[in-house]
């Protein structure tokens, strides 16, 4: 005569037999408030965050496309009642051939100054550093970083005064008085500029990128004969690749959004260096027409969007 055979016990770590589940791999309970705080204080916490960034970050969005699609001015009527316009602000942007010079001059100046400029010039000092004494390495990175750091006032002062026409530094070095190189040259200016002031970011995140790679790997290049191009290109770059496309996204929209080309040329002469964010402030405050400076601040919006959304595509395929 045959028993029947007792019950499976309880999984001591589930709390469950093996018929509801409990010895499946991978089977996760719900989460655990480790803390101890509970959803109340938890929230608690997090909430001058949140309130911090509904005040200045989601509340101006919202705010500025609400007044994209109305008529509102900075004085007269439309100041006081504004009325509703549609999509005629973003319309008149897609037909305006300023707006289409601002954003020919942004490209340039984000592909000139930051793709271009600090990329190069960041990578450059970073391998160069890499291997100098710790005292000429630490000397060239606070200079470099004395750039950076300064307030964008103090530093377009220096170059105005560097490029002045008028006993200026740069025309004493080439022995070109009178030249007005703000005038005749404004957006070679402002790229070089630029690329000046944000070079540090570029050489630090660098330099912290080639601690990454493993010496044993430029030493077996070396040893092979590999030339200085062939190890960057087979050794290097492999390791970094992800730091270079991190930094390239994040120069490029802090470039994209800057307003101190302003400071240096107030986008003359004849627009010719009035990149994006200073054509917004000359339509805003100098054309008072609050409207459609804000359609084109959330165009610009959406721009820095998409190559945000474009950067998250590539690191996903790149893993």
């Amino acid at each position: 005569m045959t028993t029947a055979s007792p019950p499976a016990p309880a999984d001591p770590v589930q709390g469950r037999g093996p018929a509801d589940g409990g010895g499946r791999a991978g089977a996760r309970g719900p989460a655990r408030d480790v803390a101890g705080l509970g959803v109340g204080r938890a929230l608690g916490f997090v909430a001058p965050a949140l309130l911090l960034i509904g005040a200045f970050l989601v509340f101006p969005a919202i705010w500025t496309i609400y007044i994209g699609l109305t008529n509102y001015r900075l004085t007269g009527v439309e100041a006081v009642s504004p009325s509703m316009v549609g999509l005629s602000n973003y319309t008149k942007a897609l037909n305006d051939a300023l707006f289409h010079n601002a954003l020919w001059l942004t490209l340039l100046f984000v592909l000139g100054s930051a793709i271009i400029g600090q990329n190069i010039l960041g990578f450059t000092l970073a391998w160069v550093m890499r291997r100098t004494r710790p005292a000429v390495r630490r000397t060239v990175e606070a200079f470099v970083l004395l750039a950076w750091i300064l307030p964008s006032t103090v530093v377009a002062y220096l170059w105005v005064a560097f490029f002045d026409r008028d006993g200026g530094t740069l025309n004493n070095i080439l022995g070109t008085p009178g030249t007005a190189w703000l005038i005749d040259y404004p957006m070679a200016c402002l790229v070089f500029f630029n690329t000046w002031r944000g070079t540090a970011f570029s050489m630090m995140l660098y330099s912290s990128a080639l601690q990454a790679v493993p010496p044993s790997q430029l030493e077996s290049a070396r040893m092979v004969g590999a030339s200085g191009w062939q190890t960057l290109r087979d050794v290097v770059f492999p390791h970094i690749r992800g730091h270079v496309l991190t930094n390239t996204l994040l120069i490029s929209l802090w470039t994209a959004n800057d307003f101190s080309p302003f400071l240096l040329t107030k986008g003359g002469p004849n627009h010719e260096s009035e990149t994006v964010p200073v054509y917004i402030y000359n339509v805003a405050l100098q054309g008072g027409e609050l409207g459609y400076s804000s359609a084109i601040s959330f165009l610009l919006l959406i721009a820095n969007l998409l190559v945000s959304l474009i950067y998250l595509r590539l690191l996903r395929r790149r893993s």
